[in-house]
């Protein structure tokens, strides 16, 4: 068995310190707190999903500052949710991360074990075998959140086929897909036919094309979800510019005309 070797870390007293404080905070604020020794399991859960998305942000935004305050509030959580966990005598703290060791443990079997993985891809396929062996599932796709957003989703059902050799071979043939998948979309949603679509149909086709571009863009390396949030954040920035803009003017942008706006929308696009 391979015996990794860890680098002195000089930091680890105060690194433990700083948590054993974070831990007895939690426990005075859940004993005298009149907000905390109120909150459950399910009052936390939409807290813990907003301020996850606004870590998310400050990654997206290159915040170096605000992804650790983001991250100090998402361990905050954790704490929370251990702390209850304990109150009800079913886990604290201390299982919460022996539990995570254990699991990192069995499924980097190259590192801890025998195991061989020649690159990140084959660590990629090998911990989805483990983790479906764990799990007991009868699906490989048995572990994909039912919650999560529908983007995020199809990227995580895509990668855990590949995980067991379901895929394509070449992005010029998932490009192909797209193309076919775009036809027949629009076969159904033709802009150039005035007649009443049947919406059940194009639905299910826009959502063949979306899947497929899903698939195009993880086969080249492009985090979807990431992408279409940049674009959002793009859109805004350019829609407030506009706002801004034209209202120095004196002018209402619900009364503006689509020509006149678009002039501030090209300057908008140069403004970087």
């Amino acid at each position: 068995m391979k015996k990794p070797v860890s680098k002195p870390d000089p930091d680890r007293k105060s690194k433990l310190e700083a948590f054993d404080r974070l831990l007895t905070i939690m426990d005075e604020l859940r004993e005298n707190c009149p907000w905390d020794k109120k909150q459950t399991l399910e009052s936390l859960r939409h807290l813990t999903i907003e301020e996850v998305y606004e870590l998310s942000d400050a990654i997206l935004e290159n915040d170096l500052k605000g992804i650790k305050n983001e991250l100090g509030d998402i361990l905050l959580h954790l704490v929370f949710y251990a702390r209850i966990g304990a109150e009800q005598g079913k886990f604290h703290i201390g299982d919460v991360l022996n539990g995570i060791s254990v699991k990192l443990i069995h499924r980097h079997p190259h590192v801890y074990g025998d195991g061989v993985a020649a690159d990140e891809e084959e660590v990629k396929q090998n911990w989805e075998k483990i983790k479906l062996r764990e799990k007991g599932n009868t699906s490989v796709l048995g572990g994909v959140p039912n919650s999560l957003p529908a983007l995020v989703k199809a990227m995580r059902i895509q990668e855990k086929a590949r995980g067991v050799g379901f895929d394509w071979e070449k992005k010029e043939q998932v490009w192909e897909k797209v193309q076919e998948e775009m036809e027949e979309f629009h076969q159904e949603f033709n802009h150039f036919n005035e007649g009443k679509i049947d919406k059940d149909t194009a639905t299910n086709e826009f959502g063949d094309l979306l899947f497929s571009l899903v698939n195009y863009a993880r086969f080249i390396d492009i985090n979807p979800e990431e992408a279409l949030e940049k674009t959002n954040k793009k859109f805004i920035k350019r829609f407030q510019y506009l706002e801004k803009e034209s209202g120095k003017k004196g002018k209402k942008i619900s009364e503006m005309s689509l020509e006149e706006m678009d002039v501030y929308w090209e300057m908008a696009k140069k403004n970087k």
